[in-house]
């Protein structure tokens, strides 16, 4: 069986690593000279991933791996927006602190990692996790922005 699946297997041109705005994926830049230079169709991946992200607040920065085969056809796959978004919207800022460990730019409490944690398990490389090694992460992702996480706010 796995020599039937080796032989139909499809020879891969490339494959292309993008961020996109849900909902946003348009045939121009960045998206249309970096799938045109593979003659992939356009329109048909602006359609089917514009209907994969519409559950999502338009604008949100979507992490999107497309395999380009040889002949002209694509697949891709959708990730969540990363971590470190999650917590500059839960926490309300543009960016990290510049000097983590000494200066905070923002303070969260476990319910909003756990929230994020959730969300993060959805996705496929995380399925396998715990919830709790997943919220650890999210700790340590938040501690290196200059996040402090609290138990409860006051």
């Amino acid at each position: 069986m796995a020599a039937k699946e080796i032989l139909t297997r499809r020879p891969v041109a490339a494959t292309i690593k993008l961020t996109v705005p849900a909902g946003g994926a348009r045939p121009a830049p960045p998206v249309g000279p970096a799938l045109g230079q593979y003659r992939l169709n356009l329109m048909a991946f602006c359609k089917d991933f514009n209907a994969r992200t519409q559950k999502y607040k338009p604008d949100t920065p979507m992490a999107v791996s497309i395999t380009a085969f040889k002949d002209n056809t694509f697949e891709f796959t959708v990730k969540s927006p990363s971590v470190t978004w999650y917590l500059k919207k839960a926490a309300g800022i543009e960016s990290g602190s510049g000097r983590p460990g000494h200066v905070t730019a923002s303070t969260l409490s476990l319910k909003h990692v756990y929230e994020i944690a959730k969300v993060k398990q959805n996705d496929h490389y995380l399925q396998n996790m715990s919830l709790e090694a997943i919220t650890k992460s999210i700790i340590g992702t938040a501690n290196s922005m200059g996040i402090h996480i609290v138990r409860d706010l006051d």
